[in-house]
């Protein structure tokens, strides 16, 4: 495949020359070099998505057209699904299983908004005077659409797919671990039939490519997905010429169990919720919160679990966990796993790094009991397939516990009783609560954070309302 910049409908080389390594985590093999995008390239793709958005072709394009070319772009990407599916299962370390419900998920958010482009809408307003007042939702212009390693082709549909189907162009910097299905897509959006400069995606690091275009002055919006660190530098650094930016952060979501639960269902909702493509979601039910009384059963019951699920090929059928996506990554893991231990929880499953084949980057599904509120592993982000089970009492314990986190992305609460689960729904921070469920996800259905999660909305209608802005038109009509 080409490894060079897309812009313009082409592939370059960086204008620096140089290239930067992809590795496969499961392997730890160099699977490819990589086009390493700076400054100059980021002006480049920039130039590039301002003049098609000024352009006369873009301008005038009817949203029922571009629906069309989203839609053509859906058909190849699904008819690509395999080929693009082992590409990402490759350099993210995900099963194929996965990777291939992932790429599916692109496919899906690509049709949804091919649907929605013809449907944007202005309104008439009643005012005072004689006047007729209408507003118009207008494209923002050009977005800087900036994607993490944990699900590098979906993140990045949910930016591209609402902005282009908007009427703005697009600027993608895909996290350096994980670039090869964004630049792969590049040749989709060709063969689609998108003029030159609509979407374009810049490879490189974050501190350098990333915050090029975070700073550039012709970039109108930046859409980010990752921690809530660098978002917070994401925005500090926005707002020194306004731009619009839109957030989805990390989470230490709760995954609360009430005793009057299915407790099998419970117990596989919340293997689900944690080790679901190995931990690194930011959604993932890494707390699960247990009513004392069932405590030790689901604990009992989640630790024999967790150990069947045994590290594996990724690509290889039956393969339940797959490899973290880089050494770094999984150093990190450990070395939470290594605090846990220290300030005092029960390690009753996992812990430990594995090798497949004497190679890899692997990691067993781990599981903590006896966690208490202000251990590390139970208030910061981990990143990675490592539970920690938290006790309390009642319904009040159930929502104070809940709620005792910066973060506020998402959260699941197994019950019997509706009303009681209504209720703790409605009292817990967070921007997605599934009950009796985890880990579910539509394209029509807005997924963001509250607090330190991120702020605005992808996917469903709101989605769009990052991308575009309103212009109200006043005549005259004394």
């Amino acid at each position: 495949m080409k490894t060079e910049l897309f812009v313009g409908n082409e592939w370059i080389a960086a204008d620096s020359g140089e290239t930067f390594e992809v590795v496969n985590p499961a392997t730890e093999e160099v699977i490819a070099q990589v086009a390493k995008g700076g400054e100059a390239d980021i002006d480049a793709a920039v130039a590039a998505a301002r003049s098609c958005f000024d352009s006369e072709e873009w301008r005038k394009m009817s949203g029922r057209k571009r629906g069309k070319l989203l839609a053509k772009a859906a058909d190849i990407l699904q008819s690509r699904l395999g080929e693009f599916a082992e590409l990402e299962s490759i350099h993210n370390g995900k099963t194929l299983f996965e990777a291939k419900i992932e790429v599916f998920m692109s496919v899906s958010t690509l049709r949804y908004y091919a649907g929605w482009a013809d449907k944007i809408e202005g309104k008439t307003i009643p005012v005072e005077g004689p006047f007729f007042v209408s507003t118009r939702r207008e494209p923002i212009g050009v977005v800087g659409a900036i994607v993490p390693w944990n699900f590098p082709l979906n993140l990045a549909s949910w930016k591209y797919a609402p902005a282009l189907a908007a009427g703005c162009t697009v600027v993608l910097k895909p996290a350096s671990e994980t670039p090869l299905t964004a630049l792969l897509f590049g040749e989709v959006i060709a063969e689609a039939g998108f003029p030159p400069g609509a979407f374009n995606v810049v490879s490189g690091g974050g501190s350098t490519a990333g915050m090029a275009l975070v700073r550039h002055p012709g970039v109108d919006k930046i859409a980010f997905t990752g921690s809530t660190e660098v978002g917070r530098l994401i925005m500090q650094e926005a707002a020194k010429s306004n731009k619009r930016v839109s957030l989805e952060l990390g989470g230490k979501s709760p995954n609360i169990v009430f005793a009057d639960a299915d407790i099998d269902a419970a117990v596989r909702g919340a293997l689900t919720g944690i080790f679901y493509g190995k931990g690194e979601v930011c959604a993932a039910g890494s707390r699960l919160l247990v009513e004392e009384s069932v405590r030790e059963e689901v604990v009992d019951k989640l630790a024999a679990r967790a150990a069947k699920l045994i590290p594996g090929d990724p690509l290889e059928k039956g393969t339940r966990m797959g490899a973290l996506v880089s050494k770094s990554q999984r150093d990190s893991v450990l070395e939470y796993i290594a605090r846990g231990k220290k300030e005092g929880a029960r390690l009753v499953a996992g812990g430990n790094p594995v090798a497949v084949n004497g190679k890899g980057y692997f990691l067993e599904a781990t599981v903590f009991d006896d966690v208490t509120p202000e251990m590390t592993i139970s208030r910061e982000e981990i990143f990675g397939p490592v539970l920690s089970v938290l006790s309390f009492e009642g319904e009040e314990g159930a929502v104070e516990l809940a709620n005792e986190t910066l973060y506020g992305l998402a959260a699941g609460i197994w019950t019997s009783d509706i009303a009681k689960a209504h209720r703790v729904a409605d009292r817990v921070k967070a921007g997605t609560v599934w009950i009796n469920a985890y880990n579910y996800y539509d394209t029509a259905a807005p997924f963001g954070g509250f607090k330190a999660s991120g702020f605005g909305r992808e996917l469903g209608g709101e989605a769009l309302d990052a991308f575009l802005e309103t212009k109200t038109v006043w005549v005259n009509l004394g």
